[in-house]
């Protein structure tokens, strides 16, 4: 007997506690007990919501942008670490799982920070960790490119649940590498990029990409977008004298949940802070799939073949028969050995 969960869902729309780690925790913290007493059993956030988003790199040029790549540098976590770990353990007492973008800070490259989606479970487990494949147009230069080696969909309490960040959800290799592992819960985490060409709603894209893994994948999404605070206009503001009026431009942030038809459930926030709620039902993937399944009947995969290489990059391998000063597997087993019982 196939029994699907139903669940309500949650996706924050806020602007972090910029540049400070540990105050953007708390806020995560709070947020995810308001998530949990209004009755969610997921709750999303936004994209590099610890600690910030690098604006500096769309108002200026990368010579004055460096001093802010080193300030993100030094506010950017580690994983495991402290930070991930007051968050899971929160996770666990409020019974919700969560889907949170980090700054993660590399353990080996002092220079090299990641934009990085961390999956944690219900019971408070740390189930993945994925770094964006590849950042998008002035990303690249702050963060580095990510691996596969955690485009994993992972079975947790509300179903089979994977994430992407911002522009990967445009990517159709990373979303389908996602529903061919069985995804029916999807996360799509933002930032609000008011910098955007002026002919670009950001909002109603981020509606646009959304829809569209929905409609494709028959799936439901809980997207999840910042908003950018007077603080970071402020702190913005020298950089640029349009700093302000670029920053403040409308529009420039959704938030919402979709089923699996491409439609919104309920009212999704555009701009607003606060917290977006939907009740999903994982059944409603079924019937739409008859007409389209393209991950199953409908695909040909004599003709097709996505090949996904998830081996974890690393800087180096040692093979002199001592242990690795540095290895990512071993790493990655001790992200899956996470225990919160070391801090209770």
């Amino acid at each position: 007997m196939l029994n699907l969960p139903k669940f309500k869902a949650a996706a924050v729309q806020a602007a972090p506690v910029f540049l400070d780690a540990d105050a953007t925790v708390d806020k995560v913290c709070r947020l995810i007990r308001e998530a949990a007493d209004n009755g969610a059993s997921l709750v999303a956030f936004p994209e590099v919501f610890v600690a910030g988003y690098p604006y500096w790199s769309w108002l200026t040029n990368p010579v004055d942008a460096s001093p802010w790549f080193e300030k993100l540098v030094k506010a950017s976590i580690e994983i495991p670490g402290p930070e991930i770990r007051k968050i899971a353990q929160t996770a666990q007492a409020n019974h919700i799982n969560v889907v949170v973008g980090v700054n993660e800070r590399s353990r080996t490259g002092i220079g090299t920070i990641f934009n990085t989606l961390v999956t944690i479970s219900d019971e408070g487990r740390i189930l993945g960790r994925h770094r964006k494949l590849v950042p998008t147009w002035a990303e690249k230069l702050t963060w580095a490119n990510g691996d596969a080696s955690a485009l994993r969909v992972h079975q947790t309490s509300v179903g089979p649940l994977g994430s992407l960040a911002c522009g990967e959800n445009t990517n159709t290799l990373a979303r389908f590498a996602l529903l061919s592992q069985g995804e029916l819960m999807h996360v799509a985490s933002y930032i609000a990029l008011p910098v955007a060409p002026a002919d670009y709603d950001m909002a109603d894209a981020i509606k646009v990409r959304a829809a569209a893994h929905c409609f494709e994948g028959k799936v439901f999404t809980a997207v999840s977008c910042s908003t950018v605070s007077e603080e970071i206009i402020d702190a913005m503001s020298p950089l640029n004298p349009k700093a302000r009026e670029l920053l403040s431009r409308r529009n420039s942030a959704f938030s919402g949940i979709l089923g699996p038809d491409g439609r919104v459930i309920g009212e999704p926030l555009i701009d607003e802070e606060g917290i977006v709620y939907g009740d999903i039902d994982l059944s409603r993937c079924i019937q739409p799939r008859q007409m389209h399944d393209i991950t199953g009947h409908y695909n040909r995969f004599d003709i097709f073949d996505l090949r996904v290489d998830r081996r974890p990059l690393q800087p180096a391998q040692f093979m002199d028969g001592t242990t690795q000063a540095f290895d990512l597997n071993a790493e990655q087993a001790e992200l899956n050995a996470f225990d919160l019982s070391e801090s209770k």
